[in-house]
């Protein structure tokens, strides 16, 4: 039987500001998952939080881009956001790009990852969380487990993995892709989703044959909506073991912080910090970005889980680096580095700022201005 693991996350609402997901919402996105498990549409449903974001973990058998399960998911959505609204919760249904459904979730606001497989005899998975931050942010974590002997030893002691993988890459600005192979074609691979502004990694697949390791969300909001409405929140699935990187693999690129483009606004460059999902409240400059690892093993289409797999003192080094790296990003303030390039704050508020002012800019002339008196620019 093959198995279809979709999730599906959304921003309908945060508690307060930005940091967190009321109760309230929470149980009325996670009623009506359960009916449609009720109703048969679904096999199991798990809902996790990070931040202000809900995602729904689902098992079916309907296959990819299902549009009853897609549906489903945009009813727990709307339906949260209802109560969103009646507690006004800031930027209620924010994610929610369309009043109705239409077939499928893409391009209605949603991320969404997803991936069919037959169930091996034991099936770990992990689907990582975050809050903050773009797709991109998985592009350096999939290629250490994928394609990095330095973090997966079993690139170089697995026969099963030994030949590697392939990296499915998306422009996110032409929604053209390209598939590399790995390690033959590393470097190719390094050119493409290094760029993080522009490239992200849209699944990866075991190269002997062809079956699917992980898959991510590659959904941009601002590109749906035409304007900055929130940042992506992404969520990836990844399975683990028998052919595939151990658990302790897939976690390890964790263990070190990198920087990541959304923060304060989606206008800044922070650290990823791995947390506990007790901790995935984001509240200092509403960063810095965070990240949850949820684990199931799937038993004939259930999910059994999750846990908490960053609710662990051997990731707390990450989280004291990550501190550290915050602090010297916040005394940019505006400035960039910290504060991110022209061409990606182009889906942000400041566009409006600069329209404002755009009348006043006049051709530099060779000569300073001159001042009257009085301080006022003369003629």
């Amino acid at each position: 039987m093959k198995l279809t693991l979709s999730v599906i996350k959304a921003d309908i609402g945060g508690f307060v500001g930005h940091s967190s997901v009321h109760k309230d919402v929470l149980a009325k996105v996670r009623e009506v998952a359960e009916e449609g498990k009720d109703k048969g549409i679904i096999r199991d449903v798990s809902v996790l939080v990070c931040g202000d974001d809900i995602a729904l973990v689902m098992t079916h058998t309907k296959g990819v881009d299902s549009s009853e399960v897609h549906e489903l998911a945009w009813n727990a959505f709307k339906e949260g956001t209802e109560v969103a609204k009646k507690l006004k919760m800031y930027g209620a249904g924010q994610d929610l790009l369309a009043e109705a459904f239409s077939g499928n979730v893409k391009g209605m606001g949603p991320g969404i990852a997803e991936m069919e497989f037959v169930e091996r005899k034991s099936e770990p998975v992990i689907v990582f969380f975050a809050d903050k931050t773009s797709p991109s942010a998985w592009n350096l974590p999939l290629y250490e487990m994928f394609a990095d002997p330095m973090n997966t030893a079993g690139l170089v002691i697995d026969p099963s993995m030994h030949e590697g993988f392939i990296f499915d890459v998306m422009d996110a600005y032409t929604g053209m892709g390209i598939q590399l192979k790995t390690p033959e074609e590393l470097y190719d691979l390094l050119v493409f989703i290094g760029a993080t502004s522009r490239y992200v990694v849209r699944a990866v697949y075991r190269k002997s044959d062809g079956e699917i390791a992980a898959a991510a969300s590659t959904q941009k909001l601002s590109f749906m909506a035409g304007r900055y409405v929130g940042k992506d929140d992404p969520v990836l699935i990844v399975r683990a073991q028998s052919g595939f990187p151990a658990v302790g693999e897939v976690l390890e690129p964790f263990a070190r912080p990198w920087l990541v483009e959304g923060w304060m606004r989606g206008s800044h460059t922070g650290p990823l910090m791995p947390v506990a999902f007790k901790n995935a409240k984001p509240t200092r400059f509403d960063g810095p970005p965070r990240v949850i690892a949820a684990g199931y093993q799937i038993a004939d289409g259930y999910l059994i889980g999750p846990s908490d797999l960053f609710d662990d003192p051997a990731f707390d080094h990450a989280r004291e680096e990550c501190n550290k790296m915050a602090n010297i990003l916040r005394r940019q303030g505006i400035f960039e580095p910290h504060r991110l390039p022209p061409e990606e704050m182009e889906y942000t508020t400041l566009p409006k700022v600069l329209e404002k002012l755009k009348d006043r800019f006049k051709l530099v002339e060779t000569e300073r201005p001159k001042f009257s008196s009085e301080g006022e620019i003369a003629e």
